[in-house]
């Protein structure tokens, strides 16, 4: 069936490396849907506790139980890295009305996940704008130095290496 579609089968590896990420398609909601299971996957690898709200009507895609008493409620976001930069929508926009709602006072954070890069990234909500986040991979042509939300002190580790390797 992939082949009739113009996409090559993806082969089972052993090597222990990670495999390549699949395409992108244009469908928002199934980019969105590989996104939360990346960084899902991601959480469950570092050892949270994660849980998952029935339904889809929270503002909120996955929660973590602190262990503490606590819960971080988190939004699952796509980034796209330009020009030095991972930017990542942080408002949702209604499809019929065009309308823009923040996620303050409704998630905690903002869980990342970058195709391009292969990264996970928790930003607290407060921390971005409210319409777009920022974070900056590299090194700014400007030279400038202060004010920059750098994409490294947000960035979930592999659990098992670096670079999104999985073993």
């Amino acid at each position: 069936m992939d082949q009739e579609m113009g996409r090559q089968p993806h082969k089972l590896e052993t090597t222990g490396r990670a495999l390549p990420a699949a395409p992108l398609r244009a469908n928002s909601k199934a980019v969105g849907e590989r996104s939360e299971g990346v960084i899902l996957g991601r959480l469950l690898e570092l050892g949270r506790t994660v849980l998952l709200p029935f339904g889809n009507n929270q503002r909120y895609d996955l929660v973590v139980d602190s262990g503490r008493g606590a819960f971080i409620r988190g939004q699952c976001k796509t980034g796209r890295y330009r020009n030095g930069v991972v930017t990542f929508a942080s408002c949702s926009t209604n499809g019929f009305t065009g309308k823009s709602q923040t996620y303050k006072d409704q998630a905690d954070v903002f869980w990342i996940y970058c195709p391009e890069l292969r990264k996970v990234y928790e930003v607290p909500v407060e921390a971005v704008g409210v319409k777009r986040g920022y974070l900056r991979v590299d090194a700014p042509r400007s030279r400038q130095k202060c004010m920059i939300r750098w994409a490294r002190d947000y960035e979930l580790p592999a659990a098992w290496g670096s670079g999104g390797d999985t073993r």
